[in-house]
């Protein structure tokens, strides 16, 4: 038996920020990033929704990116004063996934972080409060799923939270709020949507209500994305669809080692200064993991049939030569978006960032141990080859290299 979960209700287009004011309850709590939604006036516009709905509202603001254990803790520890009977996150992936962590400990404060990290572990929610999450960036999708993903900094390792429990009651995809995307961040979440679509559809848990889902949004993905980037503002709204699809697909089907691998490099560096952005390691994995993927037959089948539904090879090709082409069309497509295909460039004079750079040594002297962790993330058990340390370690060099995938 299967199970297919998506949030009981999903207000979408723009003005859907407005459904606000139709919820019923006294109190609610917005959680909430940096500046940039009380900048463009839309954590205004919330609190205003809610007062208008008749509730008392706080605020609990300044969640980082990639939210930290101690965040969550702090976040719980202000939920069990005030109280809240619906918890309403608004921004990118961060805040909304430090908000489901937060909900866990305000439901259970004798949880611990090793607790909500047992995958489907989680007891029954919603004794205290409903979850509505407002989603702002075009990629998490995190709006609709069973997920989030908390960074323990002392570990160096983004531990992925896993149960259908967390799953919000409430989601709001109103693109005026992706409107406001800086242009990189377009790139990263954007690819982060593509890589959501194409691993659940080769996941190990696809199936017949999720792989419709998978395929559409990697067609919208493919003509929406680079648009999208360019400043095509209908491209942009329509993104903010397609990676919700993209969710309600791998909330369900699960993902697969791109994500595994992406969960532990992202922080492993953080020492040295170096932190690789999910959706740009999600970027530069993918094609490799692809590659890696293809030597199973079924998963190189699945892969064939997306490359017939995007267009982008003969249908008449074999699937070795299909899957070259959606390689191809992915590193083409990175190219478009100025994301680089390796860790030794991210951070590099030929793609600088403000995270850092990893560098070979440290890279090298932390392999075994990140591989390690690689395999025992929730995403690798529906990958559809499961890989040895030994291989994954070859497929973590070769994200570093950029370097082709011949095992």
């Amino acid at each position: 038996m299967a199970r297919f979960t998506l949030p009981r209700d999903i207000y979408h287009g723009k003005g859907a920020l407005e459904a606000l004011k139709t919820f019923k309850g006294k109190k609610a709590m917005i959680c909430v990033g940096g500046g940039s939604m009380k900048k463009f006036g839309f954590l205004d516009k919330a609190v205003a929704y809610l007062k208008e709905a008749g509730m008392a509202v706080e605020i609990f603001d300044g969640i980082e990116p990639d939210p930290s254990v101690e965040t969550v803790m702090r976040g719980a520890d202000a939920m069990l004063k005030f109280k809240p009977d619906w918890i309403v996150a608004i921004g990118g992936g961060s805040p909304i996934d430090a908000a489901k962590a937060m909900w866990i400990k305000y439901e259970y404060p004798q949880c611990t972080f090793e607790d909500m990290c047992k995958i489907f572990g989680i007891p029954e929610l919603r004794k205290k409060a409903k979850f509505c999450a407002v989603s702002s960036t075009s990629g998490t999708a995190t709006e609709v799923t069973a997920f989030s993903i908390i960074t323990d900094y002392s570990k160096g390792i983004k531990y992925p939270i896993a149960d259908f429990e967390i799953t919000p009651d409430v989601a709001i995809v109103d693109p005026e709020l992706a409107e406001t995307m800086p242009q990189k961040l377009v790139a990263h979440t954007g690819m982060d949507a593509m890589t959501h679509a194409v691993e659940a559809y080769v996941s190990t848990a696809n199936c017949d209500y999720t792989d419709p889902l998978a395929i559409h949004a990697i067609e919208m993905i493919m003509n929406t994305l680079v648009k999208s980037y360019n400043g095509d503002m209908a491209a942009r709204d329509a993104m903010h669809n397609a990676q919700c699809l993209a969710g309600m697909a791998f909330s369900n089907a699960l993902l697969g080692i791109v994500h595994s691998m992406a969960h532990k490099t992202g922080a492993a560096f953080a020492d040295y200064g170096a932190h690789i952005i999910h959706g740009a390691a999600n970027a530069m994995y993918l094609p490799k993991v692809i590659a890696f993927n293809a030597k199973d037959p079924t998963a190189k089948k699945r892969y064939g049939v997306i490359v017939d539904y995007m267009g982008i090879a003969d249908k008449k090709a074999s699937d070795d030569e299909k899957v070259k082409a959606l390689i191809a069309y992915l590193r083409k497509m990175n190219d478009d978006l100025k994301i680089p295909h390796c860790i030794k460039n991210y951070g590099a004079d030929s793609y600088p960032t403000d995270n850092g750079f990893v560098p070979e040594n440290v890279f090298l002297e932390r392999l075994h141990d990140i591989a390690v962790n690689a395999i025992a993330d929730a995403c690798t058990g529906s990958n559809p080859r499961q890989p040895s340390v030994e291989e994954m370690e070859k497929l973590l060099k070769c994200c570093y290299y950029d370097t082709e995938v011949d095992f």
